[in-house]
């Protein structure tokens, strides 16, 4: 991406993080939205497909009828939410995310789905520790809950979030689901380890490998693959 616009930024324990647009790499034209920590890129919307999928795969996996209320852990660009709302089975869709000038980002209209987002009276955005909720005791069951907020079960953006990728951990986020209740996180790469966790505290676990490429202008299509693990409960 080229001559960057560096639209916002914070500084936090993890590192600077900030929100910047550009170019689109094809030069199709349009702008594309990035956020970066410190120099390293953690999510892009050039081609948000495995983010927009984690909810899709999801909504399709639960066996229900009936309306869905849907946790989304990390807001981000908003893709992940935005996919949520496009079901009209979705009845009710939190996003949690830790940085409230992420929050504010939407709020503000910074990223190019503010205003749909804004726009839905299903959708409430909560500052607050997502991983802290769905290990903690249940107060209230979802239908569905998204998780994608660290690179990768073993690259976590804090070192404390660990044990949401153990078996212990799983078996509490297991109590904050209704019956038949699905549980779907994101991973910039696959992991049996976590494969294996998600097989042990679930009767029905699987993963899904997103694969898609991106075309460049100057070069090559660069070709991206992400993976997306699921457990469902019983209905």
């Amino acid at each position: 991406m080229n001559e960057l616009e560096y639209l916002d930024s914070a500084e936090r324990s993890i590192g600077l993080i900030y929100l910047c647009r550009g170019s689109h790499p094809d030069a199709r034209g349009g702008d594309v939205y990035d956020v970066w920590i410190d120099g390293e890129l953690l999510m892009s919307d050039v081609s948000p497909v495995s983010e927009r999928q984690l909810a899709t795969s999801a909504i399709a996996a639960h066996k229900g009828t009936g309306k869905l209320r849907i946790l989304v852990g990390g807001l981000g660009l908003g893709h992940t939410a935005d996919a949520a709302l496009k079901s009209p089975r979705a009845s009710e869709v939190r996003v949690v995310d830790a940085m409230d000038f992420v929050i504010d980002w939407v709020k503000r209209g910074l990223i190019p789905l503010s205003k749909s987002l804004n726009e839905d009276e299903r959708l409430l955005l909560v500052q607050g520790d997502v991983y802290g909720d769905v290990l903690g005791p249940a107060s209230e069951a979802w239908d569905l809950i998204l998780i994608d907020v660290d690179h990768s079960p073993d690259s976590p953006l804090d070192p404390a979030t660990l044990v949401f990728y153990t078996a212990e951990g799983q078996a509490r986020v297991r109590e904050h689901l209704a019956p038949g209740g699905v549980v779907a996180v994101w991973s910039a790469h696959d992991n049996d380890a976590y494969a294996a966790v998600m097989a042990e505290a679930y009767p029905e676990s699987w993963r899904e490998s997103v694969k898609w490429s991106v075309p460049h202008a100057a070069g090559p299509d660069q070709e991206l693959h992400n993976t997306l693990f699921f457990g469902r409960i019983e209905a």
